[in-house]
């Protein structure tokens, strides 16, 4: 697979579709428990990977692979992307004043949540690049894409 930054794109938009599943439900979870910053983070975090990995899973399981290389799959398409953009996008939430606290209803929270999913985007991009031209990351599930 050749590592162009089309197929790069391609391969954070997915991730971050999967990360902002998630980011966003452990928002709406964490605000409706009431919770504070770190349980809400770790939350986010947790159902980011969660959907991030369940996105491909579904691809490959539709493409007919067993549920025990699927997970390997997955594990290696994602991981490294997932983690690099729940950093940036966490650290961009946390350090916008008032985002964490802003609550559901508030512009500032999905302002800050959109800027920081659209800087996560920019700096996974080209690691995704980087990863794919190694072979690895994305490259390693294109072959069962359609």
């Amino acid at each position: 697979m050749q590592a162009t930054w089309k197929v790069a794109a391609s391969a954070t938009l997915h991730c971050l579709t999967g990360c902002a599943i998630g980011e966003v439900l452990g928002m709406v979870i964490a605000t409706a428990l009431g919770w504070h910053n770190l349980p809400s983070v770790v939350l986010a975090i947790v159902l980011a990977f969660f959907f991030g990995y369940a996105l491909t899973l579904r691809g490959l399981f539709k493409a007919g692979v067993d549920w025990r290389s699927a997970l390997r799959l997955a594990l290696a398409a994602d991981t490294l992307s997932i983690l690099v953009m729940e950093i940036v996008d966490n650290g961009v939430m946390l350090i916008i004043p008032g985002a964490m606290d802003a609550g559901l209803a508030s512009i500032l929270f999905w302002s800050a949540l959109a800027i920081s999913l659209v800087v996560a985007f920019l700096v996974t991009t080209p690691i995704n690049k980087w990863i794919i031209g190694r072979g690895k990351g994305h490259a390693v599930v294109h072959a069962y894409h359609h």
